[in-house]
């Protein structure tokens, strides 16, 4: 397997474990305040071994290092409640398609900060696999409006470059891809003692843990907070911003497919319709951009000119650069010393 369908791999792989944290969080019962700060607290010990393992490999995270990551994780804490809030003002549907608004400003803050260009595919796929989240979010359906449309809009719309913003700072915490639980870590305390603070006010329902509800929510900290953020921060920094938040677009349709299975909701047409788009869309915007092929005339031509010309290098720290390290890391033979 290739390191850039390793990479896409895993990211995928994340969204689909993050995608179940709206049928985990109707499971546990919990309002939104409190499904926020449990999901986030109950995965801080798990994220805290993974990172004290992470720093005996690699040396402590720096000083900057370390402020960036708590930076992204107040953002975070900031679009969790912003995004749940959004939910009861104007229903889960039109909340879930201006959450997910996140892949245009990904896209467009990485090519204007970062340089990062998007491929062409991307730019083709995005606005496709946007219209699958819209066929989804039953934002078609009357019912699908909440007590307070026109609040629960602006929420939503602030939670797109929250969610973005938080990526990229995490990204930029990962130390060119060799970290990923300590960025994690670092960031999810800082969430936690934000919505601590502006959640769910002292004494309310749900503050003390009782069963089943804490069981679902235990197992929301475990699935999307460790185990599917961990695969996004793995793969954040070794493919460019904007391919890891299309994927991210997969979430809606897995929520989607596990609600018909754990809750026995039934999925209409228009929205297997958008199950569809999306997957097409992800597959045609997460393939490789090709390189020309060279005639074989101009190779044959041209092959002893260039045959003591050194190979340009992609520059370490880039998505790029990484791939390559890791595609010239798999080539090299394994020698035995029996």
């Amino acid at each position: 397997m290739t390191a850039h369908r390793r990479t896409v791999l895993a990211a995928v792989t994340g969204a689909a474990v993050i995608a179940t944290s709206a049928t985990l969080v109707r499971l546990s019962g919990e309002p939104a305040a409190i499904s926020a700060l449990f999901r986030c607290a109950y995965a801080l010990p798990f994220l805290a071994i993974l990172a004290w393992r992470e720093g005996r490999r690699l040396g402590p995270m720096a000083a900057r290092r370390r402020a960036l990551a708590w930076l992204a994780g107040l953002i975070l804490g900031l679009d969790l409640l912003l995004w749940h809030h959004s939910i009861d003002y104007v229903g889960a549907g039109l909340a879930t398609v201006l959450g997910n608004l996140q892949v245009f400003v990904v896209a467009f803050a990485a090519w204007a900060l970062l340089r990062e260009r998007p491929p062409a595919r991307l730019l083709v796929a995005a606005p496709a696999v946007f219209a699958g989240v819209v066929l989804i979010s039953g934002l078609f359906d009357a019912a699908a409006y909440g007590s307070d449309p026109r609040l629960g809009v602006i929420l939503g719309v602030a939670t797109a470059p929250a969610y973005a913003a938080f990526m990229l700072i995490l990204r930029g915490c990962s130390e060119e891809g060799r970290r990923s639980a300590g960025p994690l870590a670092h960031a999810v305390a800082s969430a936690t003692v934000l919505i601590a603070l502006a959640g769910p006010r002292p004494g309310a329902a749900g503050l003390t843990p009782h069963w089943p509800s804490h069981g679902w929510l235990l197992l929301l900290a475990l699935g999307p907070q460790v185990l599917g953020w961990g695969l996004i921060t793995y793969a954040l920094p070794r493919q460019p911003a904007a391919l890891t938040a299309l994927l991210l677009l997969i979430q809606p349709a897995g929520t989607l497919a596990l609600s018909a299975l754990a809750l026995g909701e039934r999925p209409s047409a228009v929205q297997l319709a958008g199950c569809a788009v999306i997957a097409l869309g992800v597959l045609y915007g997460s393939r490789p951009e090709r390189s020309p092929r060279t005639p074989p005339s101009r190779a044959l031509d041209g092959g002893a000119a260039r045959a003591g010309r050194p190979r340009p290098q992609a520059r370490l720290g880039t998505p790029a650069g990484l791939a390559a390290a890791e595609e010239q890391e798999a080539q090299v033979p394994k020698t035995s010393t029996v």
